[in-house]
């Protein structure tokens, strides 16, 4: 049926996941999914940079209607993976700067005066984050085990004299003291040594425990910025810390390689400084 017989098409929004300065590869655009609401996947070209979007339902993805579903987890979640299917269908054949999830734009000209309006921003970015790749690590301190003494919240025993108990309160808060301070020295420790490996690092706000879902403390949330030529050298650090455990305090994860979701914002100055760089 065509559009006139049918009526106005409803309206439409661009949704824009990254820019690019190498064309996605056709075959694998048209294979990739964004939002299961929208159409499919398409480059949008601003000069010489590729703008990867998707038409998306205003009725759904409108300011109060998006706002409203993002309030939800389940939907949060289920736009966040959908944004990051959208930036790895960009990323295929070069470095990507990924734009913040859910930027929306009300068309083509409008999404590509933005990418202009950015240009030099965005050249810098794609410059910078050729042939580099994004590490996650997070550091734990190492949750006491069975056998560590428990606070009883009152006196030991019969002809406990409360000086007695405050003393021993007052013990175990100052050995709880040290036993943080130590593992937060074991954290700097570890992220000194991945620095040294690194192009640049940044930190992010550590999670909580009802997030981490460990009775532990995080001590460090950061992301690392490597050159593919020093994967290895990276890598090999982290595992000694993973996996050797030189420091006792503390516990290390870490995931990648990720496309460069952390060094790659396009609404901040990426000139050197920005970032906590790495010694050269």
């Amino acid at each position: 049926m065509s559009a006139s017989a049918a009526g106005p098409a409803a309206p439409a929004l661009v949704c824009a996941f990254a820019v690019t300065r190498t064309p996605p590869d056709p075959a694998g655009l048209a294979a990739a999914r964004g939002h299961e609401e929208g159409g499919a996947l398409r480059v949008l070209r601003a000069g010489d940079l590729c703008l990867v979007v998707q038409d998306v339902p205003a009725a759904l993805f409108g300011e109060e209607a998006l706002t409203e579903r993002l309030n939800r987890p389940e939907d949060l979640e289920r736009c966040a993976r959908a944004h990051h299917r959208g930036v790895e269908a960009a990323a295929g054949r070069g470095p990507v700067v990924p734009l913040p999830m859910a930027t929306l734009y009300r068309g083509d000209r409008t999404a590509e005066r933005a990418v202009a309006a950015r240009r030099p921003v965005l050249d810098t970015l794609l410059d910078r984050l050729r042939d580099r790749t994004e590490w996650a690590v997070k550091v734990h301190a190492a949750e006491a085990g069975p056998g560590a003494p428990a606070d009883t919240g009152g006196p030991a025993g019969p002809g406990s004299g409360g000086r007695a108990y405050l003393s021993r309160a007052s013990a175990r808060r100052r050995e709880r003291q040290g036993a943080h301070g130590r593992a937060l020295a074991e954290a700097e420790a570890v992220d000194a040594a991945l620095r040294s490996h690194a192009v640049a690092a940044t930190r992010h706000r550590p999670q909580s425990e009802r997030l981490t879902g460990r009775r532990a403390p995080q001590l460090l949330n950061a992301a690392y910025l490597v050159e593919d030529a020093r994967r290895a050298d990276f890598t090999a650090a982290l595992a000694r810390f993973t996996a050797g455990r030189p420091h006792p305090g503390v516990r290390v994860e870490a995931s990648g390689p990720w496309i460069p979701y952390s060094f790659a914002r396009w609404d901040e100055d990426p000139r050197p400084g920005q970032d906590q760089e790495a010694p050269s």
